[in-house]
Order: C-alpha cells, then sequence, then structure tokens
C-alpha cells in the first residue's frame, strides 16, 4: 500500500461519487487557519516540502484498491475508478519559513476534483501539524532574546517522523542543533547532547561518572550536575574539568529545580574555580515563557535546551486548519455554515509595509506597495523547481521576523490583527454568497441537472 491510503475515508467515498458522476474538472481547493490560538501572534508557514513530495509522488496502485474496497466492505470493481489516480495538478503556496497570520491560504490546490479531495487528509495533516510545530520554535527563539536554543523533544514528541520535524523546524527558525541523531545527520545541523542521571548513577561516585564520561570525549564536555545535590555536583565538575584543561567549550547542565536560582549559583562555583569560560546549559520541561522570565531575571544561563513542551507544542497542539472548496469548475463556491464562512475563488495575498497583508483574488494586480506570498511550486503534478534548502528557509524567516510588528512578537498576550480584503474579493464574495441563497431559497422541484449542480457543488465543500 502506498501514502495514498494515508487518507480518511469519506475523502474515498467522495472521489468515487465525482467519478461516478463525472465531476472531473478543475477544482481549486484553499488551506488556512481561521484563528490563532490565544497566544499566537503570527504563525512559520512549514509544512510544505512534504506535502509536495507526497503530491508528487501520488498514485492509487491495486494494493490500495483492494484496501479501499476492504474498509468500504464493496467489492474491489467497485473502486475500480480510482485504480492509477495521480496528481495532476497545480500548487501555489507559501513557501517554508514565511510567517503569514490567520484567515491567509498557506497553499492552494487545483486539480482535476476527485485527485484535489483525495489529497486533502495528508496535505492537511502536514501544513497544519509542522505549522504548529515552527510558530512554537519560533516564539521560543524571540524569548531565548540571542542565546542559543537546541531541541531535545524527539523521547516525547509523537512519533518519530513528527520527532525529525521538531528538529528540522526548529533548525528552520534557528536552533543551534538538535539532539535526533537522525535528523541532524539529514539536515545538515549539529548533533548536541550530554548525559543522563542513569549514567552518573551507574557509577560508585559523581566524580568518578565525570572522569569516565571525559575519557570517552576528546573534546569539551557538558556534565549533568543535579543528580543528587546540584551546588555538589557543580563542585564537582569544577574539580574535574580544572583538571581536563581542555580550553572553553565545556559546560554544566541543570535540569531541574529552580533554573534561575541554581544558575546564580553554579556560575559563582564556576568562576571562583577559575572557570570563567565553562558554560551553563539548562533544561527540562522549558518553553517560551519560561525561557522568557529567565533571560528577563537575568539568569546566567548560556544555552537552552527545550524538549517535550516545544515539540508537542503543549499549549496549542493543533491549530483550526482548513481545507476547503472556493472554485469548481470555474464557478466560484463558497461555505456559509455560522462561524466557518470561507471566501471564494482562487486567492493570493499581498504583503505591504508593516504586514498591512491584504487577501485579493488570485488574477489581482498587486498594490503599488505589496508583494504577492503564495508561489506556484508544482504545476501539472510537478514541482516547478528545486526544493527549499534549510538555508532559504532560515532566511526567509529571518527577514520576516525582522518587519513583525512588537506586538505580535510578544510572548504573552500577543496581538495579531487580521488581514484585510481586497475590494474585488469583497464584491465577489458578496455575489456569491447572494447566489447560493437564492438556490436555498428556490423551490424544491427542480430538473434534475440543475439540482444536482446546485447542491452537489455546496455540499462538496463541507464535510
Amino acid at each position: 500500500m502506498s501514502d495514498a491510503m494515508t487518507t480518511d475515508l469519506y475523502e474515498v467515498t467522495m472521489a468515487m461519487s465525482y467519478l461516478r458522476e463525472g465531476m472531473t474538472a478543475p477544482a481549486t481547493f484553499s488551506l488556512f487557519v481561521r484563528d490563532l490560538p490565544p497566544e499566537r501572534g503570527f504563525l512559520v508557514a512549514a509544512g510544505l516540502e512534504s506535502a509536495l513530495d507526497y503530491l508528487s509522488g501520488l498514485h492509487v496502485g491495486p494494493e490500495d484498491v483492494d484496501a479501499f474496497a476492504s474498509a468500504l466492505h464493496r467489492p474491489p470493481g467497485d473502486v475500480q475508478a480510482l485504480l492509477g489516480l495521480e496528481f495532476t495538478g497545480d500548487v501555489r503556496a507559501v513557501p517554508e519559513g514565511r510567517i503569514v497570520r490567520a484567515g491567509e491560504p498557506l497553499l492552494e490546490v487545483t486539480a482535476p476534483l476527485p485527485q484535489a479531495q483525495l489529497a486533502e487528509t495528508y496535505v492537511l495533516n502536514q501544513v497544519s501539524h509542522q505549522t504548529a510545530l515552527a510558530s512554537k520554535a519560533a516564539r521560543c527563539m524571540l524569548a531565548a532574546a540571542g542565546h542559543p536554543v537546541v531541541d531535545f523533544s524527539l523521547r516525547r514528541t509523537h512519533g518519530p517522523q513528527s520527532g525529525f520535524q521538531a528538529a528540522r523546524l526548529g533548525a528552520m527558525v534557528g536552533f543551534a542543533g538538535t539532539s535526533n541523531v537522525a535528523a541532524a545527520t539529514a539536515v545538515g545541523i549539529p548533533a548536541v547532547g550530554t548525559m543522563a542521571h542513569s549514567f552518573v548513577e551507574a557509577f560508585a561516585t559523581e566524580e568518578s561518572a565525570f572522569r569516565a564520561f571525559a575519557r570517552s570525549h576528546p573534546g569539551p564536555v557538558t556534565l549533568l550536575v543535579d543528580t543528587y545535590d546540584t551546588e555538589d555536583g557543580v563542585h564537582v565538575a569544577a574539580r574535574v574539568l580544572r583538571d581536563l584543561d581542555r580550553g572553553p567549550g565545556s559546560a554544566v547542565r541543570l535540569d531541574s529545580s529552580d533554573l534561575g536560582t541554581l544558575a546564580v549559583r553554579a556560575r559563582d562555583i564556576l568562576d571562583g574555580a577559575g572557570l570563567p569560560d565553562v558554560r551553563i546549559v539548562a533544561s527540562g520541561g522549558l518553553d517560551e515563557y519560561a525561557l522568557d522570565e529567565l533571560v528577563r531575571s537575568g539568569a546566567p544561563i548560556d544555552t537552552y535546551a527545550v524538549g517535550t513542551r516545544v515539540g508537542v507544542s503543549a499549549d496549542a497542539p493543533f491549530l483550526d486548519s482548513a481545507y476547503k472548496m472556493v472554485e469548481y469548475d470555474g464557478r466560484p463556491v463558497m461555505k456559509l455554515s455560522t462561524a466557518k464562512v470561507t471566501a471564494p475563488g482562487p486567492k493570493q495575498v499581498f504583503r505591504r509595509p508593516g504586514y498591512a497583508d491584504v487577501i485579493g483574488l488570485a488574477d489581482e494586480k498587486p498594490p503599488a506597495d505589496g508583494r504577492p506570498l503564495l508561489e506556484t511550486v508544482m504545476r501539472g503534478g510537478r514541482r516547478t523547481g528545486d526544493r527549499s534548502t534549510l538555508d532559504e528557509c532560515r532566511a526567509r524567516f529571518a527577514t520576516d521576523l525582522d518587519g513583525l510588528p512588537s506586538a505580535a512578537r510578544r510572548i504573552r498576550g500577543p496581538q495579531a490583527p487580521r488581514a484585510t480584503v481586497s475590494e474585488r474579493l469583497s464584491v465577489l464574495t458578496a455575489r456569491v454568497r447572494h447566489r447560493v441563497e437564492e438556490l436555498a431559497r428556490a423551490p424544491a422541484a427542480q430538473p434534475p441537472d440543475a439540482e444536482r449542480t446546485a447542491s452537489g457543488s455546496h455540499r462538496c465543500v463541507t464535510r
């Protein structure tokens, strides 16, 4: 079975129905986040590369058809129309690393309707999850205020793939390294790490553990000092590190209790031992809120290691994201459900100075002082260029972050005004809304073709 199987069952049933009804004209679906979580002033677009990998390799094979049939409790012949389905459409998207806001499309897919529908689940999963992780990591970088941040999240992320993504996305927004060896190797970022408390406990004394660890590491070492008494551990580490005389780069790691207070004591002990170059690394349940408090307090911590809370975006583990049809066969469509209204038509986001973003139609001319965010990244089912490098994503993020208003950058109580809507999009929205409402009020008795067109086009944009 292929990745085509990684979909919700209703995507399969809808795709089958479209094929049966001959509804294979181009459809455009827009992926966006309705509202930001309470403590978010911005989002960092991510997950595009994974989505494009999926779309470029999408192919429904015989094993997939058999599995679909089994899930539907139907004979394989009933699902045979899906055999050989591939993605042959176009994708316009915000490149990874760009900063976006609520309501702005991160990605738009235009493809024959069955293809665009079947792709929904996987694409929405990748973009939503990775955008949430990247946005959380970006806030950690803001809170750290220039101090290095490293990723320690793998052991508690929601699976190895999620751990890999957390490491890559952390690096994308500026993390200095990751404990995840696979990610470090694949992405080309530093692998970092120290020791566990079990290592210290395995030896008769803390000092023998530290010396054994140092013998296995010819370069700078980082010693975990809080297995027993933290201040005693720092004294022992200072004695071992002074004997090693390996030059700058070594460190002690604090992993529990009042990190700010312990960092002050550790700094005093290390300086008193003639080790001003030995750094202090802090870990243990850290996220942007803890980093912000520690940095503001002036704690003498050199490097922050973030783990679980960042790797699962603990305070905002999901985004209110959607993948909704906005046009079918050249006809703009929209959803009118309460609190979930969508705007019709393929779109573009025009960024103006000061993040005064305008959401308009895809064929609109940009404002004189605006530049479009969505780029064509796939045409005819194939990428239009090489995948973005990590350095390119980092550069986009750094540029966007520099221009982000201070109110949106705040760790607590950020303000994130929504983008405005262009006049053309407003006019189209009003016209399509009027059309849909008129159809809803029309007499029930309609010619079969008209009834199918009216009701089918509206239902296909709702769950």
